[in-house]
Order: C-alpha cells, then structure tokens, then sequence
C-alpha cells in the first residue's frame, strides 16, 4: 500500500521542473515500467509488496522537519474506473491523510490496478494541501491519459537494478526507483521482516531517498537526511485472534475520563487516573505491543503525568488526546476497522475542543475536515438514513466552523461523533482487519 512518504515532498509542494533528472535518463535502459501492461482484474491487487487490497488500514510515524508526523492509509469500500489510451481500467480507491505536529497536512485519494504480471500500477490522485486549517493547494493532482503516463508502483517480480517511476508527471510529480536488495531483513511492529525490497528514489531535484518495501504491508520505511517515516502498524497483517487486553481498553477510556477531569478541574480524580493509566501501561507493555507507537504512548503518559501533577488544564487535554490515539493504534489489531475509525473521530472531535477552548481558529477549521474525510471511511456500514442523518451533522459542524462559531463547534463536533458511534459500534462486528 502507498503510504506516499511524507520525507520526500509529500507535504510539501514540489517546484515545478520540465524534463526529467539527468541521472534518470542515464538509467532509461534498465526501465521495467516502459511496456504498456493489460488488466484482467486490475483490484485484486495481490503482489506481496503493494498488497493493497488485502490491506485495510495503516499507520506510518516519523518525523519531518523536526516534527512528530503521522500518515494513515485506508483501503475505500468502493473502486473508481479511469481510461488509458481507450481502455476502462477499474481501480481501487486508498485514502491518504497525513499530519504533521498533530495538524492535518496533506490528504489524496490514490488510484491503483494490478496488471496480469503481477506488477502493481498507479493511475491518478487527488491532493489536497491543507495550511492553517483549509485547502492551500492542488497542484499534486494528477489522472492517467489526462495528465500523463500511468506509474509503476511495484513490478510483479522485483530484482536488483531494476528501474521502474512510481510517479511519472514531468512538472507535477516524480519518483523513480532503482531496486539495490529484495533480501533484507528489518525490524517490524512484531519483530524481524524478511525478504524486504529496498530501492534508491530519484526526485527531481537530483536528490536520493531510502525506500522499504515489506511483504504483507508495502512501503515499510523512507528516509531522507533527518526526515523520516516507519510503519508502525498495519491489518489484517499485523492483527490479533487473541481479546484485546483490559489494560489496553482502560487506557482508552481513561484518557477521555481525565479530559474531563481537566475541564471539571477536579484534580483528585486526575491524580488517581494517571496512576492507575501508567500502572496498565507498565502491564500492557510487557507484552512488547508495535515499538513505534509505544513510544508515542510512553510519551503522551509522561505529558500527561506531569501536566496534571502542575494542573496545567490545556496541556492534560492535549496529552490525554495524544494518549487516547496511541491507545487506537493499539487497538486496530484487536477490533473491525470501522469501529477504530469511529474512535478516530470520536478523537478528533475530542481535539476540535481543545482547540476551541484555546481559539485556534485553524485547528477548529482543521480538524472539521479531518472528520469529513475520516466519514468516507466509515459510511458505507450505515443505512441510507442513518448516513443522511450524519451528513446533516456534519453540515451543521462545518456551517458552526464557517462561522467561526468554536462553541458550537465544539458543541455539535461532540454531539455528532456521540451518535456515530452508537450507530457503528453495535454493527461493526468482527475480527480486526475487517
């Protein structure tokens, strides 16, 4: 599955160039990408290395620019048809969002069809650059045959030297890729992972990045300079047939319990929560859960200890939110996607209050369009009614947002996650992964 590394301009707008890097042009004989494929059943996309339909959510963590930054990827329940020199190709729909210092940065809907050779093909997205709350820019935009060529996202078999462009529109994108190893081994969310594909990606600028790409998760690792992103956890690969432990369902609860102590100021019962929240913690994590996200929760709880130590109101807000989305992340391997993403807004409305009360404006404004992107995760599992009936809502949040209304914002954000979730919860059944 495409994560779409945010190291290497992911967030940030390329400049516009007009033909390709010297040191591609160089490499063109060793090009695997230059034979036009056919497409039988181009969404079952199978290869070990992109296996994206078989992937239904991801979470990349890193840093960029000196900054926490955190991508998820979700596999949509619907696909979308493009057309390549007269041929309709059906596609599957990914959405990418990513953040950046707990802001949204960046979300496209990414395009994907697996030729007959096994080789995994990318066809279009759909970006939207988001600065101080709303769209900045589209420029990352992009559609096979109305723009461009089609890209190679993974060849069906890789070997070394090979040479493929997992974006391939000259003064609007541009990836390519020159396989260097497909044995190595890297640590992963549940120990070592063999048999990884690492590449050297050529940007336009000249520069080189490090790329991993896992069997069962795709891209698994990017790295340029200081800048860098990991996966952290992925399903149905990484989920578990075991009952998610009490310890990690307390920490959940718990952190939007402490919120509210906060806003109550009723400290006593903040001190007794954060001992009990680091007590299931030092249990859980006996159980060595995904290291990368233990750490943003090892993290969050020392915020959050110290915050309700000094009672520091704003910041126990802001380290219980941080707690609770470490505790989500957990999670994933024990319950059915849509119930995490419904947590996930149930999160961000959470976040939509703190900033309210501090009147920031642009995470008002931000973290509204989180929760309308986060809805197309989630709606097909509701009833025609039911999904009219969050479309209001989420109308009426946006209208508040609009208004610059934080209050009601912040009022109706509560309201409208409250009722999804008792739609969701009860029909989400199932293992994790689902």
């Amino acid at each position: 599955m495409q994560q779409r590394g945010g190291a290497d301009a992911r967030i940030r707008t390329p400049p516009r160039w007009t033909e390709e890097p010297l040191k591609s042009r160089r490499s063109r004989e060793h090009r695997v990408d230059l034979k036009k494929p056919t497409f039988s059943n181009p969404t079952r996309i199978t290869n070990p290395l992109f296996p994206i339909s078989q992937l239904k959510s991801v979470v990349l963590l890193g840093k960029v620019d000196g900054k926490p930054f955190r991508s998820e990827t979700t596999l949509l329940p619907r696909t979308g048809t493009v057309t390549w020199e007269g041929q309709p190709i059906r596609v599957a729909l990914s959405q990418y969002a990513a953040y950046l210092d707990g802001r949204l940065e960046e979300v496209a809907i990414d395009r994907y069809a697996q030729a007959d050779d096994g080789s995994v093909w990318y066809l279009g997205e759909d970006v939207f650059d988001y600065r101080n709350g709303a769209v900045a820019i589209t420029e990352g935009t992009w559609l096979v045959g109305r723009d461009g060529p089609a890209a190679m996202i993974m060849p069906g078999k890789p070997k070394v030297g090979d040479v493929y462009r997992a974006e391939n529109v000259i003064g609007v994108v541009f990836e390519e890729l020159t396989v260097k190893s497909v044995t190595t081994t890297r640590d992963g969310p549940r120990g070592p992972v063999r048999n990884i594909m690492v590449a050297d990606e050529l940007h336009l600028d000249e520069s080189i990045s490090k790329k991993y790409f896992a069997p069962g998760y795709g891209e698994f690792f990017s790295g340029k300079g200081p800048d860098v992103e990991a996966l952290a956890v992925a399903v149905p690969t990484d989920a578990l047939a075991t009952s998610m432990p009490v310890e990690l369902r307390f920490l959940s609860t718990a952190a939007w319990g402490i919120l509210e102590n906060a806003r109550l100021e009723d400290w006593e019962a903040a001190d007794s929560t954060v001992a009990r929240m680091n007590g299931a913690w030092a249990k859980f994590r006996t159980a060595n859960p995904p290291p990368l996200i233990a750490a943003r929760m090892k993290v969050a709880l020392g915020d959050l200890t110290k915050a309700v130590k000094t009672r520091q109101g704003g910041s126990v807000a802001q380290a219980a939110v941080d707690a609770g989305q470490a505790a989500l992340d957990l999670q994933l391997r024990h319950r059915p996607v849509a119930e995490i993403d419904t947590g996930r807004m149930h999160l961000w409305s959470q976040q939509l209050r703190v900033h309210a009360a501090a009147k920031d404006l642009a995470g008002v404004t931000g973290a509204v369009a989180v929760l309308e992107w986060m809805r197309d995760r989630i709606v097909h599992t509701l009833d025609p009614a039911e999904r009219q009936e969050i479309d209001s809502r989420l109308h009426a949040l946006r209208g508040a947002a609009d208004a610059k209304n934080l209050g009601s914002a912040a009022d109706r954000a509560a309201l409208l996650t409250s009722r999804l979730r008792s739609l969701v919860a009860p029909a989400a059944s199932g293992p994790p992964g689902r």
